[in-house]
């Protein structure tokens, strides 16, 4: 009797600790989530009261799509177009696949004469392409957005584009530029000690390469150079963005741009 009394004592006391520690853990897990669920690389879009959430590559073929438009000095009615199609074909993404020969962003087909695969797979062609055929609709700008997209796309469902016109609104109205500070992404820098040297030629070559000329003109252009920066700063590994005296850092903890960091409308400063 003696000798189960010791043995129930034991057993007690392991139970005991084995739910301290449990319930230790859990705690534990509940302040530092991201040890369970490692955060992935994300961007947000906020503007006319939306609160737009996208991957990367979404960003930066939103950005693309923009600075190809700026380059052709396009109405901001041409961007939203473009999006709500983007949308509707691909949902922003460089699709290598789709309904037969389809590819791209657009959807484009080779046997249709838009190009060879490997030029439609280049966001920055199949843009321009794009943007090419909507020109030569006549008053683009004031028929029904679907109207216009259809009248490009010729896909069997045309009715499919307007229902994207809202979010494409706002995704234009930031990535053009028009509504500062919309354009916030974060990224996992691995935290590599020191940190590798941001890209900053490279993605200043790259933005040429969709907008032209990389001068700053106006502070709307300014702002489109600034999003695409924030949009591509993983690929160039770009921990910060300042203009017009506001800054984008890739802080995790950050809800945004802040502001109050004296950089200039001349140039936006990347680093």
């Amino acid at each position: 009797m003696r000798f189960s009394r010791e043995v129930i004592t034991i057993v007690i006391i392991v139970v005991v600790l084995a739910v301290g520690i449990s319930v230790g853990l859990y705690h534990l897990m509940k302040r530092t989530p991201h040890l369970a669920e490692p955060v992935a690389a994300h961007c947000s879009v906020r503007a006319l009261g939306f609160d737009l959430a996208l991957d990367p590559e979404q960003a930066q073929i939103a950005a693309t799509i923009a600075a190809v438009a700026a380059r052709r000095k396009l109405p901001e009615r041409a961007v939203v177009i473009a999006y709500a199609t983007a949308i509707q074909e691909s949902k922003l993404y460089n699709l290598d696949y789709g309904d037969r020969d389809s590819v791209g962003v657009f959807q484009q087909r080779e046997s249709q004469g838009w190009g060879t695969k490997k030029q439609i797979m280049d966001p920055v062609y199949a843009t321009n392409r794009f943007f090419a055929a909507l020109v030569k609709v006549k008053n683009y700008r004031k028929i029904p957005l679907a109207e216009a997209a259809q009248a490009v796309q010729r896909s069997a469902g045309g009715y499919a584009y307007a229902p994207h016109e809202e979010q494409a609104k706002a995704l234009a109205a930031a990535f053009t530029g028009r509504v500062p500070e919309s354009v916030h992404c974060w990224y996992p820098s691995g935290g590599r000690t020191p940190a590798p040297a941001p890209r900053t030629e490279e993605a200043r070559k790259q933005l040429a390469r969709a907008l032209g000329s990389t001068t700053i003109t106006s502070r709307r252009r300014g702002w489109l150079v600034a999003a695409w920066s924030v949009a591509h700063a993983e690929k160039y590994g770009l921990s910060r963005v300042r203009y017009a005296g506001a800054s984008w850092s890739n802080d995790l903890e950050a809800k945004g741009w802040r502001t109050g960091d004296g950089s200039g409308t001349g140039k936006v400063e990347l680093s």
